[in-house]
C-alpha cells in the first residue's frame, strides 16, 4: 500500500482535479485515500447513493442526507474552499443522460483555484463522457506481488488453524507456490477470498485443490463469453504418444511456471490429422503444469456488427493476461482466421488484433493453438517467431496403438493384460487414436447387448467395421503428411 499511497500523492502534486480508479476492491480504494489524506492534513469525505456525504478518516463524521442526490452533493464539492478530497462511489450510472451532472463534474475538475478540492470517482468500471475526459487522470491500485500473496496465504492458515485448536494446514513448498502463482492478477482481497476457500474444506492445500482455484478465479473474474474455462485438463499419462512435445515441454516448464524470464516460452501450433490427440495434448500442457487451460471459442468471438468482432477478440485477450499464468488454448484455428475476401476484411482485422498481441504480450499466457488444413492458415500465423514450435501430430505408429489401447481400456476399467495388445495395434494400424477410442467403445456397447464381458474377438470386430479417416480421406493426409516434411517438428 505504500507504493499505492505515494504514486496517488504524486497525481495529487500534479493539481489535477479529478481523479477516477477503477478497483473491485473498494475498502482498499478507501483505505488508500484515508492514509493519503492522514499523511497530508487533508479533510476526506465519501459519498455514496445511500449515505450522501460523510466525513472519512482520521476525523470521524456522519452522514448528510441533503446530498444522498449527486446533483447536491457536487455543488457542495464544487463550492468547497479547501483543498479536501472527496471519494464519490459509483456514480457512473448517473452520468448517463444528465447534461446537469456532467457539467458540475467537469467544472469541479476545471478548477485550478490553490486550495481546491479533488475528487475521486471509485467504481469497478466507470466510463466518462467525452467533455470531461481530457480533465481527468487514472490511476490503478497495484496487484499484490508474490510475496504478498504467500502472506496473504499464510495469514489465511493461521486463522484457520486458531478456529481449529491448532492444527496445522497441510501442503507442500510445491503446492504453496503453484497457488501463490495462480493468485496472480487478484487484488488483496479477492486473493484473501480464493486463499480461504482452498483451506477451509479440508485444511489442507494439495494438488487437487488447484482446479478448483483457478476455476474460482475465472468465475470471480466473469470471463464467460468468447473464453470458456476448461475443467477437466487431461494428464499426459492420458495421452499416448507424442514424446517429442512432451520433452520439449518439460523442457520449458521450469522457465515458464518461474515467469522471469526475459524469453518465456510463447506457444506452441500442433497440426495433424483429426483424432491425433492434439486436442489432449493442448488439455495436457495445462494438466502438466498445473494452470487454469482457457479456451477461446472463435463461434462466439465473431459478431455481425462493424468492429464488435475485434474488440471481443481484444477483451479475450485482456481477461486471458488476467488469468495469467494461464494456458490459452484456440482449437481450430483456421476456422477462425482462414483469409477470404467474402466477410469484409473481419478475418484480416482478427488476424491483426492477434499478431499484435501475440508480439507484444508481456503476461506468461502459453498460446496453444492447434489446426486440422493448413493451408487454410494465413502464412502470417505460421512463420518462424510466432509460435516457439510448430508440431505434426501424425497417426500413431505400432508401439504409441499399444498404449492408446492400455490407456482406454484401464479407462473403463477392464484389465489390458487380459488382451492381445500387440495384435490389436497390428490390426488397426492407420487408425488415430480417436478412432482406437471408438473401437473400445463400441466393442463395451456390443458386450452390454449381449450380456457378456468384452474380449478380444468384440474389439476385433469392431477395428474391422471401422473404415479409419486415413482410409476415407488417404490423399488429404499424404498432402498434409508433405506440407509438414521439413516445416514442422514431429510431436512423435
Amino acid at each position: 500500500m505504500k507504493n499505492d499511497i505515494h504514486d496517488l500523492g504524486l497525481v495529487l502534486d500534479s493539481k489535477i482535479k479529478l481523479i477516477l480508479i477503477e478497483s473491485w476492491d473498494e475498502p482498499r480504494v478507501l483505505e488508500t485515500l484515508t492514509s493519503l489524506a492522514v499523511r497530508r492534513g487533508l479533510g476526506l469525505h465519501f459519498w455514496s447513493i445511500t449515505e450522501g456525504l460523510q466525513r472519512l478518516g482520521f476525523a470521524g463524521g456522519s452522514s448528510d442526507e441533503a446530498t444522498l442526490e449527486p446533483e447536491a452533493a457536487l455543488k457542495l464539492i464544487k463550492a468547497d474552499p479547501q483543498a479536501n478530497l472527496y471519494a464519490m462511489c459509483d456514480l457512473h450510472p448517473f452520468l448517463d443522460d444528465n447534461p446537469k451532472l456532467v457539467r458540475l463534474l467537469k467544472e469541479v475538475a476545471m478548477r485550478d483555484a490553490p486550495h481546491a478540492p479533488t475528487l475521486v470517482l471509485v467504481s469497478h468500471a466507470c466510463k466518462l463522457p467525452a467533455e470531461v475526459q481530457r480533465f481527468a487522470a487514472r490511476f490503478s491500485l497495484a496487484l499484490p506481488s508474490e510475496d504478498e500473496l504467500l502472506a496473504i496465504v499464510r495469514e489465511e492458515a493461521t486463522r484457520w488453524s486458531e478456529r481449529n485448536r491448532g492444527a496445522r494446514v497441510r501442503t507442500d513448498n510445491r503446492t504453496l507456490q503453484q497457488v501463490v502463482k495462480n493468485l496472480r492478477g487478484m487484488s488483496h482481497a479477492e486473493a484473501r477470498i480464493l486463499a480461504r476457500n482452498v483451506i477451509c474444506d479440508d485444511g489442507a492445500i494439495t494438488q487437487e485443490d488447484l482446479p478448483e482455484l483457478n476455476k474460482a478465479k475465472f468465475q470471480l473474474l466473469d470471463l464467460e463469453g468468447v473464453l470458456s474455462f476448461e475443467y477437466d485438463t487431461a494428464r499426459f499419462a492420458d495421452v499416448g504418444g507424442l514424446s517429442n512435445l512432451k520433452r520439449w515441454l518439460a523442457e520449458r516448464q521450469d522457465i515458464f511456471l518461474a515467469g522471469q524470464a526475459v524469453d518465456l516460452p510463447k506457444g506452441v501450433l500442433l497440426v495433424g490429422v483429426q483424432g491425433g490427440g492434439k486436442s489432449l495434448a493442448a488439455k495436457a500442457v495445462a494438466g502438466l503444469w498445473g494452470l487454469p487451460l482457457l479456451r477461446l471459442d472463435f463461434g462466439a468471438l465473431y459478431n455481425k456488427f462493424f468492429g464488435e468482432t475485434e474488440r471481443n477478440l481484444r477483451d479475450a485477450l485482456k481477461l486471458a493476461e488476467q488469468m495469467a499464468p494461464c494456458v490459452l488454448w484456440m482449437d481450430e484455428v483456421e476456422k477462425g482466421l482462414a483469409s477470404g475476401d467474402n466477410d469484409g476484411g473481419v478475418s484480416q482485422r482478427v488476424l491483426g488484433t492477434l499478431l499484435t498481441w501475440m508480439a507484444e504480450r508481456k503476461a506468461p499466457v502459453f498460446m496453444v493453438a492447434t489446426a486440422n488444413v493448413i493451408e487454410r492458415l494465413p502464412p502470417e500465423l505460421v512463420r518462424k517467431g510466432r509460435f516457439d514450435e510448430l508440431f505434426f501430430v501424425d497417426l500413431p505408429d505400432h508401439a504409441v496403438r499399444v498404449d492408446i489401447f492400455r490407456i482406454h481400456l484401464q479407462r473403463r476399467e477392464l484389465a489390458p493384460e487380459s488382451f492381445d495388445l500387440d495384435l490389436l495395434a497390428t490390426a488397426c494400424a492407420g487408425f488415430s487414436g480417436a478412432e482406437i477410442e471408438q473401437v473400445v467403445v463400441s466393442a463395451l456397447y456390443a458386450a452390454q447387448a449381449q450380456q457378456q464381458p468384452v474380449d478380444q474377438a468384440m474389439l476385433l470386430h469392431s477395428i474391422q467395421s471401422t473404415a479409419p479417416l486415413s482410409v476415407v480421406m488417404a490423399e488429404g493426409l499424404e498432402a498434409l503428411r508433405s506440407w509438414a516434411h521439413g516445416r514442422t517438428v514431429s510431436a512423435n
